[in-house]
């Protein structure tokens, strides 16, 4: 090998270590996309836009409150059944009568989120809130066939999605900041262009209908109900 050969060489495999290192990212970037949290999934059939999630969060919740008195009577047998040798059934009883205080007050906080979106938009917005509502409190709506015992363990397995109280606060929150460039995401079809050029409409000021009629219980039941094991 020639002198300037062997210095070429040289040269080369002193470069190769570099150009790897510039190539791996930087550990900062890696440590912060492990740490991120991952984010809470969207129910099956729920809406994607955040005011219209809570108010299909509003609905099931509302839904599942109202059940609570026709669900009892097999609940406390259920819990009075199958008794954990280490607690006491007036203590397990206690904690669905709590469940239906948290649950009222997290209504009103999604209410207050629902209000204040419906305030800070440029158009009423109202109506596809109460249809959210509705589609919420169906998840509620069951068939002759299921059981007292079936639904009570479905009652009792239910948990509110936790994106439901995350969406609540930045929806409020967003809406308040941003008041008139406060915008929900458009999921109704395109009007005409005639249309277009009509005055935008006021803002509204009335909430939507957010206490629908007790769950129809001849009505399709849930396509995939989870029940308990007791």
């Amino acid at each position: 090998m020639t002198p300037i050969a062997f210095v070429l060489a040289a040269l080369f495999l002193q470069g190769q270590p570099a150009a790897e290192a510039a190539a791996a990212p930087p550990p900062s970037a890696e440590a912060d996309a492990a740490a991120a949290p991952e984010e809470a999934p969207f129910p099956t059939g729920a809406p994607r836009d955040d005011y219209q999630f809570v108010a299909w969060c509003y609905g099931s919740l509302r839904g599942y409150l109202d059940l609570h008195d026709k669900v009892m009577p097999e609940v406390t047998r259920i819990e009075s059944t199958y008794r954990p040798p280490d607690r006491k059934l007036s203590d397990d009883l206690a904690v669905y009568a709590d469940m239906q205080k948290a649950g009222k007050a997290q209504l009103k906080d999604f209410q207050a989120a629902m209000t204040a979106a419906e305030k800070a938009s440029l158009k009423p917005i109202n109506t596809a809130g109460a249809a959210a509502v509705a589609k919420g409190h169906d998840i509620w709506r069951i068939t002759p066939d299921v059981t007292p015992a079936r639904l009570a363990q479905e009652w009792m397995s239910w948990a509110l999605p936790a994106r439901c109280e995350t969406t609540a606060k930045a929806l409020k929150s967003n809406a308040t900041l941003l008041g008139g460039a406060f915008k929900i995401n458009e999921t109704t079809e395109t009007p005409p262009a005639e249309s277009q050029a009509s005055p935008t409409p006021a803002p509204t000021d009335a909430p939507p209908s957010t206490d629908p009629a007790a769950p129809l219980l001849d009505a399709p039941k849930p396509e995939t109900p989870q029940a308990a094991g007791r």
